[in-house]
């Protein structure tokens, strides 16, 4: 009788075990899913950035140097992969040659009246709503991930395979100041 109970306290050692490390597995995957949703609303904005910057051109066509700079900031971000400091650093900058863009357009009383132009601006309005809940959930899925794998006994199977804290997608210090101030919107 003895010899059974060491196999059922055995096997459910290794059981609970196994439970533990499929959740801190499907943690880290919701987290990737996550950011999954982040990247796709990026992606839309990296499309919008060219349309919106040939529409502007052709209103102000002299504005080259500010063309140039957001232009160079889309391809910037682009280029930057996965998440951390430079991918933020790269998105703020590319949110700030952005919003440069939108300030000088204020400039332009026919760019400002063109159909094409309030459909673009509105369409990026509305990916970076998306992007902002994108980010929230993001952002919720890791805190529920490193929760998860500093938690007795799963860190103790975290640290054995390698799961490791992750970090937030967190808004730089130009992209905090931004948030705080609200958009001037005018409908004349």
């Amino acid at each position: 009788m003895g010899d059974y109970m060491g196999y059922i306290i055995a096997g459910a050692v290794v059981l609970l075990f196994i439970i533990l490390y499929n959740r801190i597995v499907a943690l880290k995957q919701n987290r990737n899913n996550a950011f999954s949703d982040i990247d796709v609303q990026l992606k839309q904005r990296y499309n919008l950035v060219p349309q919106l910057v040939e529409t502007v051109k052709g209103y102000a066509s002299h504005e080259k140097e500010l063309l140039e700079q957001v232009t160079a900031a889309r391809t910037e971000a682009m280029n930057t992969k996965g998440i951390g400091e430079n991918k933020s650093n790269a998105e703020a900058a590319l949110g700030g040659a952005m919003m440069n863009l939108l300030a000088v357009a204020e400039n332009y009383p026919d760019l400002k009246a063109s159909d094409n132009f309030n459909n673009l601006q509105n369409e990026l309005s509305d990916i970076e709503n998306k992007l902002a809940a994108a980010r929230r959930y993001f952002n919720n899925a890791t805190s529920e991930y490193n929760a998860g794998i500093q938690q007795f006994p799963a860190v103790i199977l975290a640290r054995l395979f390698g799961y490791n804290e992750e970090a937030f997608f967190e808004l730089d210090a130009a992209e905090a100041e931004a948030v705080k101030k609200a958009p001037e919107i005018s409908f004349n």
